[in-house]
């Protein structure tokens, strides 16, 4: 079976992406509209749920957007003005219907329906104690915990007890909440997963990115703040800010690679940002080439920068076809390893006998990397320098990241020296961290308080990571793919 990336299987996996609409007459189609611009977020499964002033509605399956919501039917089924969507990679909870987004329960207080982005990162501990406490889950997914501890909370009103729910939890988290009163959208207080609010006619929307709001001609208002729960009923949108005050640190990944070009995050231009990163990193590591090439799509904004900065003429080395169905059965190996070349494949006529500078935008297992490389050489290329726009990911993610353990991240294993070799370029280099942050327009990480969560790349976690914590010193070592020395 060959995925719809070939090329994209060696890349760091954002959990999932949310959209959700107040007081909108065809709410249910809207959010669909928004969720096929989310689908870069997350590509295993789509969920609606709507609310039509008397009951809940939810479709949930397994797949793409398209072919799930795209008939009339299934949209028929989902009426109200109010609804919520969320397409999902796991990184909590295996792949299964029942962990597919949103996820719903009949409360005391009436329905509450959740979408999720981010990681609950005591989620095992909290789900020990509640099923001690007698609660009874449904599925494997970190978020659910969250609503049983909605379920369990003394206090009186809902948001009360949604608000006693979250101080509990640790980790990342943007939500977006439907209950019969409203809708709420929340981050947690270090704002490491992004949500933005927009208006299109008298509905509100919340989404992960702006680019969702586009799809659906929704005008951006502004971000949810880190710590912030909006709130939007029949009385009109509020804000409250239940959590004590704390450095911002937003997950610098969106900025590298998770976020759509074409979105704003944090204010800033996700395109000029890449564009930026490519440019910071021919100051930092020049090359004598005879053109700039991309790995596409997503080394592209990059390496147009990288272009611009060096003088290094941008041209595409290598072409993407956009019409390769999601899957194409393969009858043997030799077939499946031609089957590649569906995806991507090598300009051959522009880089044979050339001296190219290949900008992508991460390196991980470095699997991908040593088939491009190849795929370039069979093709003539003379020299191959790679050029990577991020700092080497060294670290796993536990904010919703769906991160090989540390045993298969190539940079933790290997030199740069050796990484070249393993991958067979003609030389290697990554973006500085202090690079990075100048490219976000930083003087540069100042360490004791950066700006961005940037642990993938520095090990410099945000948060308690309470699971990881509770684990044996064997286990983390194991998971850490550190040698364990009897």
């Amino acid at each position: 079976m060959l995925t719809t990336h070939p090329f994209d299987d060696d890349k760091l996996r954002e959990e999932c992406g949310v959209f959700g609409i107040w007081g909108a007459e065809t709410a249910a189609a809207m959010v669909a509209l928004g969720l096929h611009a989310l689908q870069h977020r997350g590509q295993e499964a789509a969920g609606i749920t709507s609310w039509d002033g008397h009951a809940f509605h939810t479709h949930r399956a397994m797949g793409h957007v398209a072919g799930n919501f795209d008939k009339d039917e299934i949209i028929r089924g989902l009426p109200g003005n109010v609804a919520c969507g969320h397409v999902r990679y796991s990184t909590a909870g295996e792949t299964a219907l029942r962990n597919v987004q949103p996820l719903f329960a009949e409360l005391s207080s009436g329905g509450f329906a959740i979408a999720h982005n981010g990681n609950i990162s005591n989620a095992m501990k909290l789900k020990r104690d509640l099923v001690r406490s007698g609660s009874i889950f449904q599925s494997t997914s970190d978020t659910e915990t969250i609503i049983h501890l909605v379920a369990m909370s003394k206090y009186r009103t809902l948001l009360d007890r949604f608000i006693d729910a979250l101080k509990q939890v640790e980790g990342a988290y943007s939500l977006v909440c439907m209950t019969p009163e409203g809708m709420i959208a929340c981050r947690d207080p270090l704002g490491i997963r992004p949500l933005v609010i927009g208006r299109v006619g008298d509905a509100y929307i919340f989404a992960s990115e702006t680019v969702a709001l586009d799809v659906v001609g929704a005008t951006f208002i502004r971000s949810v703040e880190p710590g912030e729960l909006v709130i939007i009923s029949e009385g009109g949108l509020r804000s409250i800010r239940p959590f004590a005050e704390r450095r911002a640190r937003p997950c610098i990944f969106e900025h590298v690679y998770f976020s759509r070009p074409d979105s704003i995050v944090d204010g800033s231009s996700v395109y000029s940002v890449r564009k930026q990163i490519g440019a910071q990193l021919a100051i930092e590591s020049p090359v004598d080439a005879d053109f700039t090439i991309p790995v596409p799509d997503s080394g592209t904004p990059a390496a147009i920068g990288y272009a611009q900065q060096s003088g290094i003429p941008f041209e595409l080395g290598i072409i993407r076809s956009h019409y390769v169905g999601r899957t194409f059965i393969q009858p043997g190996d030799q077939v499946r390893h031609l089957g590649v070349k569906l995806k991507h494949n090598a300009n051959r006529a522009l880089i044979d006998g050339k001296k190219l500078v290949l900008i992508d935008d991460s390196i991980v297992r470095g699997t991908t990397s040593v088939k491009i490389l190849q795929m370039l050489r069979d093709a003539g290329a003379r020299e191959v320098h790679l050029r990577i726009a991020s700092p080497p990911t060294r670290h796993s993610c536990f904010y919703g990241v769906d991160t090989p353990e540390r045993a298969k991240l190539l940079a933790a294993q290997m030199t740069v020296a050796e990484m070249a070799s393993y991958i067979g370029a003609d030389s290697l280099a990554f973006l500085s961290i202090e690079g990075l942050y100048k490219a976000l327009g930083e003087d540069g990480r100042v360490d004791r308080a950066p700006t961005y969560c940037d642990a993938c790349f520095t090990g410099d976690y945000p948060t308690h990571l309470t699971d990881y914590e509770e684990l044996t010193p064997t286990d983390q070592l194991a998971l850490h793919g550190e040698r364990i020395v009897a």
